[in-house]
């Protein structure tokens, strides 16, 4: 299983992106899926998250300005993220809850994909 992560770049301030991630593998399903972020110097933190049943959480910070999504039949999850601020900065990743196979064997495991990094600047 692979999670691959795009959509970063150079936003201006009050700019937006929306950032895409999409698994794939012997899957059989993804119970949660979320997007985390990592500035410098700082410790990786929740951004939001959305379960199968599409239900999506929020960290304060993003509240009212990012947006997350998922296509459950493809995969995918995103995060639209409007009204970027400079502090918004930072490599951005997604992670999913996954149920897939190997051979005849059942497993559940956690999967992160490669940040994607987001530069807030004027």
């Amino acid at each position: 299983v692979q999670l691959q992560a795009s959509g970063g770049g150079l936003a201006q301030p009050g700019g937006s992106l929306r950032l895409s991630c999409a698994a794939s593998g012997s899957i059989l399903s993804i119970n949660n899926m979320a997007w985390y972020r990592q500035a410098p110097g700082n410790e990786r933190e929740l951004v939001a998250t959305i379960t199968s049943g599409d239900i999506s959480t929020y960290a304060d910070f993003v509240k009212g300005r990012f947006t997350i999504s998922s296509d459950i039949a493809k995969n995918t999850v995103s995060l639209q993220m409007n009204s970027l601020k400079p502090e918004d900065t930072a490599l951005y990743y997604c992670k999913a809850d996954v149920q897939a196979v190997a051979g005849d064997i059942l497993y559940e495991r956690t999967y992160w994909g490669k940040g994607t990094q987001v530069t807030v600047s004027s």
